[in-house]
């Protein structure tokens, strides 16, 4: 076991954690981009061992995820429970996407169609409820410039704007990147708690306090309350916290952090992943210390497909409509600029995927956009590594492969990068190609998401029989 300092609570591309407390229960949302389903629901009694539930996005109506392009999509959602419904607000960043709304009587849904809100131009929107039952957005806009909080009255059920939006906070003096804001009622006052210094090595939590939820705000001593920066701690970029408080009384933030790897600048693969604090209160202030809970380790998976389960998402295309589970495996067809894929939670493991092209082109991979991708792609019986940087392709080695039997393993890297990719092919397990795994991490291919382990289908039709995933 390792402690909620180190280890994610929820590991590999689990970005902008927002969190709500009903009765015993906690409830999880994260940023999903453009894979769909989107917006997962995880259900928890610890804030430690969370379960996914369901997804918030799963049909058309609520977010065409047809014109999501990489890391564009859905961003920073909030989760919260009013007046016995969950209601969930999200940042489509596509064209005419904007601030989107949805409402569910539980959280593993259903949830209801996009009730989309108009002339709140910005990202990371939150959700309040004022004691006379006004509802509350805030959110990050640079509609005057540099980045802001902004906050407007709505009427959530019909989609309306109650009154012009203002600004409520231009953020820390010399911080910059104002954003991911959070409103919270605790005694007499209203906390403002947003993200500052931008979402990588100066990331940080920030916080601001007023007796009224629309300001005037005023600063602690000094901001932000939390971060890693200028330090050495192997979980860097921490930042986009949200509060919660437990049944006992005591708080609790969620917040987002990558695990670096590597000789300067370091690198991170998996995405951002999302990590567990304590907050105590301090002159009411709140304070947040790191977290001492045991972690349990990432555990593998075995799936021979006989239902395609909820940890199987595509970029920019709904998988049921090109991937059917069966008794025989998981049929998956061509689909443009999509695949199947499962995130990728532990920091070293190994793959082994079991594939049938008969007639089909396919590629089995790792995947963090496109144009950074590596895998074997097989023609039939012939298994070629292939290997995509910056939009150029690769051959790494070619063999033949009978089996239908890919291997994708992370193992230490041999040029002080975060690891090295190797893969290999048949019952055998014969080496096609090694490459740098900085190649596919964040610092390289810049953009919000992480690693993702997958089946893409360029032409034609492959059956999965079974794939194995298990951290080393």
């Amino acid at each position: 076991m390792t402690t909620a300092e180190f280890a994610p609570v929820v590991p590999g591309f689990h970005p902008d954690p927002s969190v709500c407390r009903v009765g015993d229960d906690y409830y999880l949302a994260h940023s999903t981009f453009e894979y769909v389903p989107g917006v997962p629901i995880r259900h928890s009694r610890d804030l430690v061992t969370w379960t996914l539930v369901g997804h918030v996005l799963t049909r058309d109506a609520q977010f065409p995820a047809a014109r999501s392009r990489a890391s564009g999509g859905i961003y920073a959602p909030t989760l919260r429970h009013h007046d016995g419904r969950f209601w969930l607000i999200v940042t489509d960043v596509g064209d005419g996407g904007g601030q989107r709304l949805f409402h569910a009587p539980a959280a593993e849904g259903p949830w209801s169609d996009a009730i989309v809100l108009r002339g709140l131009d910005g990202i990371d929107p939150d959700l309040a409820w004022t004691e006379d039952g006004t509802c509350l957005v805030s959110y990050c806009s640079w509609a005057d410039g540099g980045s802001a909080i902004w906050q407007a009255a709505i009427d959530p059920l019909a989609g309306l704007v109650l009154d012009e939006p203002r600004v409520i906070w231009r953020g820390s003096p010399d911080m910059g990147h104002t954003e991911g804001p959070h409103l919270y009622r605790r005694g007499d006052w209203w906390y403002l708690v947003t993200a500052e210094g931008g979402t990588e090595r100066g990331h940080g939590i920030s916080a601001v306090r007023s007796r009224d939820p629309r300001g005037p705000f005023e600063a602690p001593p000094s901001n932000p309350i939390y971060t890693h920066r200028s330090t050495e701690h192997p979980v860097q970029n921490v930042g986009h916290a949200d509060l919660v408080e437990r049944v006992d009384g005591s708080w609790a933030a969620v917040h987002l952090g990558v695990r670096t790897a590597g000789y300067t600048p370091s690198f991170h693969v998996n995405g951002r992943e999302t990590f567990l604090a304590e907050v105590d209160w301090r002159d009411d202030w709140p304070v947040i210390r790191p977290s001492d809970a045991e972690v349990p380790p990432v555990t593998g998976f075995v799936d021979r497909f006989d239902a395609l389960g909820p940890r199987w998402v595509s970029p920019g295309a709904w998988p049921e409509r090109f991937a059917r589970a069966g008794a025989d495996g998981l049929e998956v067809e061509a689909a443009e600029g999509s695949g199947v894929y499962a995130r990728v939670e532990a920091l070293s493991w190994e793959a082994r995927v079991e594939i049938e092209t008969p007639d089909a082109v396919a590629h089995v991979e790792v995947r963090l956009d496109d144009r950074h991708r590596v895998g074997v792609r097989r023609d039939g019986s012939r298994a070629t590594a292939t290997w995509t940087v910056g939009g150029v392709d690769v051959v790494l080695g070619e063999a033949d492969d009978p089996d239908g039997i890919v291997w994708i393993d992370s193992v230490p890297s041999e040029t002080a990068g975060p690891d090295d990719l190797v893969l290999a092919v048949g019952a055998d397990r014969r080496a096609l190609g090694r490459i740098d795994g900085r190649y596919l991490s964040t610092e390289v291919a810049t953009g919000f998401t992480g690693r993702v382990l997958g089946i893409r289908v360029e032409r034609g039709a492959a059956r999965v029989r079974e794939v194995r995933f298990a951290p080393r």
